[in-house]
C-alpha cells in the first residue's frame, strides 16, 4: 500500500472547539448505553479489510510523527530522552526499525495472547484484528519486551512494573491506553474484554474496568491522538470514538464523567461554552470569561504531559504563561468532577 506523505499539521484541529465529526453523522447519538455500544461497534467495523501489519509500519512514520523532531517517531510508554537509557526514549529516529538494542517496533496495546481467542502470530501479510492501526504504537523494543502481556493496572508516575506483574503504562500515555482499550472492546466484542488486558473492579453490571474509565477522565485527549485519528480514517477507513469524544464512554459505561469535546451531553453549567478565553494564540497572558466558578487549571503539552496545575486567579481572571515555549497546548479548567478542556496556541 501506498501512503501520501503530507505534512504532520495537516491533520491538526487548531481551533478552541471540537465540532462533532462528519463521519458520526449516520450514528444515532441519542442512544445510551449498550444501545450506543452496539451502534458505534457497527459503525467503527467498516474498516478496510485488506490493510496488513507491514501497512501498520510505514502509516506510523506519518501518523505518529514527533512533532518537534520530524525525524522521529514518538514511542508509547516512553519519558526520558536524555538519560542515556534508550529503553526509556520518548522518541527515536524513524530509520531506527527493528528487533534490536535502541531499535523502535510496534506495540499491540492490547496484547496480540490476550485476546481470548489470541490475535495469534503476525507478520507484514497479517490482515485483521492483528494488523489494526488503532492498538498499534511504536515502541523502543526493549520498554516492549517489559510491557510483554501484562495487564495494566494502577499507578502513577514513570511506566513500568507494578503490583503482580501487572504494568502502569505512565502518567503521559494512560488516557491512551484507556480509549485503545475501549476501541478493541467495542469493535471486537468479548474477543478484547478490557478485563482480559486490565485489573481492577468493573463499572456496575457493565464489563467496562473502572481503571480505563478513570485514566479516560483523567488524562485529555491530546493533538497526538487527534492526529493518529484523522489520518486512520483516510488511511483505514474508521476512528476511535473515544479519541473523538471520551464522554461517549460515560454514556455507555458509566463511571467518572470524562470530557465533553462536542459539547452535546452536558447537563450542568459548566461546559466549553461557559468558558471563553483570549487572545488565542496567545505570548504570555491567556485571559478567560465564565459565568460559573472555576476551581483549578492545568497545562498540559501537545503529547499530554502535565506542565503546571494551579488554583484559578478569580480576580484577575487572567493566567500567566510567559514559562510556555511556543507550540500547542491543552489547558483544563476543572469544577468539582467536571471538566473543560481548550486548545491553546504560544506564539
Amino acid at each position: 500500500m501506498k501512503f501520501i506523505f503530507l505534512p504532520l499539521l495537516t491533520f491538526l484541529l487548531i481551533s478552541n472547539t471540537f465540532a462533532q465529526q462528519s463521519y458520526y453523522n449516520d450514528v444515532n447519538l441519542n442512544l445510551k448505553g449498550q444501545d450506543l455500544y452496539f451502534e458505534l461497534q457497527d459503525k467503527i467495523d467498516q474498516a478496510s479489510s485488506s490493510f496488513t501489519y507491514g501497512d501498520v509500519r510505514d502509516a506510523v512514520l506519518i501518523s505518529d510523527e514527533d512533532t518537534s523532531n520530524g525525524n522521529n517517531v514518538l514511542l508509547v510508554y516512553g519519558y526520558n530522552d536524555t538519560d542515556g537509557n534508550c529503553t526509556t526514549d520518548r522518541s527515536r529516529d524513524k530509520g531506527d526499525f527493528g528487533g534490536s538494542t535502541c531499535q523502535w517496533n510496534r506495540e499491540h496495546v492490547f496484547a496480540r495472547s490476550n485476546a481470548s481467542p489470541p490475535m495469534g502470530n503476525v507478520d507484514n501479510n497479517t490482515t485483521g484484528i492483528g494488523a489494526d492501526p488503532h492498538n498499534i504504537r511504536p515502541s523502543d523494543q526493549q520498554m516492549n519486551n517489559n510491557k510483554a502481556n501484562k495487564k495494566f493496572a494502577s499507578g502513577s508516575g514513570n511506566a513500568g512494573n507494578v503490583g503482580s506483574g501487572n504494568w502502569y503504562p505512565g502518567d503521559e500515555w494512560r488516557g491512551d491506553v484507556a480509549r485503545m482499550i475501549m476501541y478493541m472492546y467495542t469493535r471486537y466484542g468479548d474477543r478484547c474484554l478490557p478485563s482480559l488486558t486490565g485489573v481492577g473492579s468493573l463499572q456496575g453490571s457493565t464489563n467496562m474496568l473502572q481503571l480505563f474509565l478513570q485514566w479516560n477522565a483523567e488524562d485529555p485527549v491530546t493533538p497526538f491522538e487527534d492526529q493518529r485519528n484523522d489520518y486512520f480514517e483516510t488511511l483505514y477507513g474508521n476512528r476511535n470514538p473515544f479519541i473523538d469524544n471520551p464522554y461517549l464512554a460515560t454514556i455507555i459505561w458509566g463511571g467518572v464523567p470524562a470530557e465533553d469535546r462536542w459539547d452535546l451531553f452536558s447537563i450542568n453549567d459548566f461546559s466549553t461554552a461557559s468558558i471563553t478565553i483570549y487572545p488565542n494564540p496567545a505570548q504570555e497572558v491567556l485571559n478567560f470569561e465564565t459565568s460559573t466558578t472555576i476551581d483549578t487549571y492545568s497545562v498540559y503539552d501537545f503529547f499530554g504531559k502535565e506542565i503546571e496545575t494551579n488554583k484559578v486567579p478569580q480576580q484577575s481572571k487572567s493566567i500567566n504563561l510567559s514559562s510556555l515555549q511556543k507550540g500547542i497546548y491543552l489547558i483544563e479548567f476543572r469544577k468539582k468532577e467536571s471538566r473543560v478542556i481548550k486548545k491553546i496556541i504560544i506564539e
